[in-house]
């Protein structure tokens, strides 16, 4: 590439910003990040603890006990806490509730944001988030706000689900939490979830993951004509 690049999406819950984004890393050949699933095992170490999220004090005095580190196995990414596989842990519903309140507090945002800051530095990234473009890569090359319908997003992140075998899980309730978490996410007092004001808005209501990812591509080429699109 010449030098290192970076590329912010963001984006609510569901609108397929790690799918998107791992496939541009792919076709960019360069690293992904997923700074969502952070937040997650952090949510995961205190769900596991059965501290109640919104539980500040509890939360703050896990951070010391929590050791996240990310790997890289066969292009994908891996999340290790405190020495164990959470890659799919993290990915229960549960968490994502888990994941929305810990992301409320100070602590935990300024705990994790040196580790997502200095990943940027080793190489060129695509990284994914709630607040990428706006904190913690406010100078990436390219910001991308993705987003979709909350009826599109939560058919998503029932698919999902069903398709990794949980069950006694309903599309309604789906919808109901990512309506919630929308809600909380876009009015928190820290860094709540908004577009960057240099970003562009993608919605893809409707589309194919193929379809967001040409989209993106066309966005990065225009952005960014020097750079080598596999």
């Amino acid at each position: 590439m010449g030098r290192f690049i970076s590329i912010a999406i963001d984006g609510p819950s569901g609108a397929g910003k790690s799918s998107l984004a791992k496939n541009v890393a792919k076709k960019l050949g360069c690293v992904y990040l997923d700074t969502g699933a952070l937040y997650r095992a952090v949510g995961l170490f205190v769900y596991e603890k059965k501290i109640a999220g919104d539980d500040i004090k509890a939360v703050e005095a896990c951070l010391e006990s929590i050791n996240i580190n990310l790997a890289f196995t066969g292009g994908a990414q891996r999340v290790i806490l405190n020495g164990r596989d959470v890659t799919e842990a993290i990915r229960e519903n549960i968490i994502s509730r888990y994941a929305s309140d810990v992301s409320k507090i100070a602590k935990v945002r300024a705990f994790l944001l040196d580790m997502q800051r200095n990943m940027a530095l080793a190489g060129s990234v695509v990284m994914d988030g709630r607040d990428i473009g706006t904190h913690i890569l406010p100078g990436a090359d390219v910001k991308i706000f993705l987003t979709a319908s909350a009826e599109d997003r939560a058919k998503r992140r029932y698919d999902e689900l069903v398709g990794k075998g949980q069950k006694n899980i309903e599309y309604a309730e789906i919808l109901k939490e990512m309506e919630a978490r929308d809600t909380q996410d876009s009015t928190r007092d820290i860094v709540p979830l908004k577009p960057a004001e240099d970003a562009i808005l993608l919605d893809n209501s409707g589309w194919e993951e193929a379809e967001t990812l040409e989209k993106a591509i066309n966005i990065i080429k225009e952005k960014l004509p020097y750079v080598d699109i596999r």
